[in-house]
């Protein structure tokens, strides 16, 4: 005797409405027939699978760094680091997902740590990947070779299938944001994943990695090296330079010149030298910057983000959530809930979305209250 596991997977709730059939019992059989050959009619799911706008089932949430990293180095003296867990990260689940270990449908964000003298081995994976640093330094980050100084306010790139692993050479431990697109190549079913050597594959410590002694010159490109690649070559952009430009534009503004987003908000967006286009294909990432005092127009978009404070203290609106946010809080906006962000003081916020996905797919879509539609 054989049996069928997929036989009873599909259940069909008769709809109420004015434009749903009649309940009878010929239609009852009828939905019973379709359960028996796993047939779904639209008619009685329209209105999940076609909104009239995004509903998410992501919920706009906050959570705090002030309780994260105190449990983030509880598990640094309980649970070690090495070939099986492969990384001491904590990942950020939203309310909305069921427990699921995801920021966003799309988007994964954790806080990673690391003790002074540990090792994360080295691995690859289709996912791309990024680390983002609130606070410390001591870490470096070797991507294919090449090492990779990490310091607060340095965002560090690890694209898909580049081998990495991290080594902390501090006598302090250090914790950073990590963010990847694990979600949606989860739900693509094209995930890969391969282990590499359990120590990093060079402990050398530069200043300067390679890849930014060859791309991170403003305006310059390398002859060497003109054909164009899927994401960004350099693997850190750093803070002294995120630092500066967000500082010039709101100087620019003071002397009555273009170059900030709306009044007292200044913003960057991190892109790939080869292109012009963003970091890597499914992850945007950018670095706002507010004034004391200022408020942001509320805004909309197709597509998740996840924002975390870098420092300052502020307001921050989701639909109808609001939240007060100092340095290192992490807040979710879902797909399509309207964002006001206020700024108590100066306030410097980090920010990565997946809008390239959707612009790709040419599903983007955003609008700003008040502006005409």
């Amino acid at each position: 005797m054989s049996v069928d596991s997929t036989r009873g997977t599909v259940r069909i709730t008769a709809g109420q409405g004015p434009d749903q059939p009649e309940r009878t019992p010929e239609l009852d059989s009828l939905y019973r027939g379709f359960e028996e050959e796993l047939l779904v009619p639209l008619w009685t799911e329209i209105g999940d699978l076609m909104p009239r706008s995004p509903r998410s089932k992501a919920l706009a949430h906050v959570w705090r760094w002030s309780a994260m990293l105190p449990l983030a180095g509880r598990a640094g003296e309980l649970v070690p680091v090495g070939r099986g867990g492969e990384r001491r990260a904590i990942a950020l689940a939203n309310p909305g997902l069921g427990g699921r270990p995801f920021a966003t449908p799309t988007l994964w964000a954790a806080i990673q740590y690391l003790r002074p003298g540990e090792v994360a081995p080295e691995h690859r994976h289709t996912q791309n990947a990024f680390r983002f640093v609130v606070e410390g330094e001591g870490v470096w980050t070797v991507v294919d070779g090449d090492p990779v100084a990490m310091r607060r306010g340095d965002f560090l790139l690890t694209p898909g299938w580049r081998w990495h692993g991290h080594h902390n050479i501090a006598t302090e431990p250090m914790a950073w944001l990590d963010g990847l697109d694990i979600p949606f190549v989860h739900a693509t079913d094209s995930a890969f994943f391969e282990f590499g050597p359990e120590q990093v594959s060079t402990t050398e410590t530069p200043d300067r990695s390679r890849s930014e002694r060859l791309w991170a010159h403003p305006g310059l490109r390398p002859v060497s090296r003109l054909g164009d690649t899927p994401s960004s070559p350099i693997a850190a952009y750093r803070w002294e330079h995120t630092d500066a430009a967000l500082r010039d534009q709101l100087d620019l503004e003071d002397e009555g010149h273009p170059g900030v987003v709306e009044p007292g908000h200044a913003a960057v967006r991190f892109t790939n030298p080869t292109t012009g286009h963003d970091v890597m294909p499914t992850i945007r990432a950018e670095f706002h910057r507010l004034r004391e005092g200022a408020l942001t127009a509320t805004r909309r978009e197709v597509g998740s983000s996840v924002w975390q404070v870098f420092d300052g203290r502020g307001q921050v609106t989701v639909g109808d959530r609001r939240w007060s946010v100092e340095r290192g809080d992490l807040f979710v906006v879902p797909s399509w809930q309207p964002l006001t962000v206020g700024a108590e003081t100066g306030l410097d916020l980090f920010r990565f979305s997946d809008t390239p996905i959707f612009e790709r797919l040419h599903q983007d879509r955003s609008h700003v209250e008040g502006a005409p539609r």
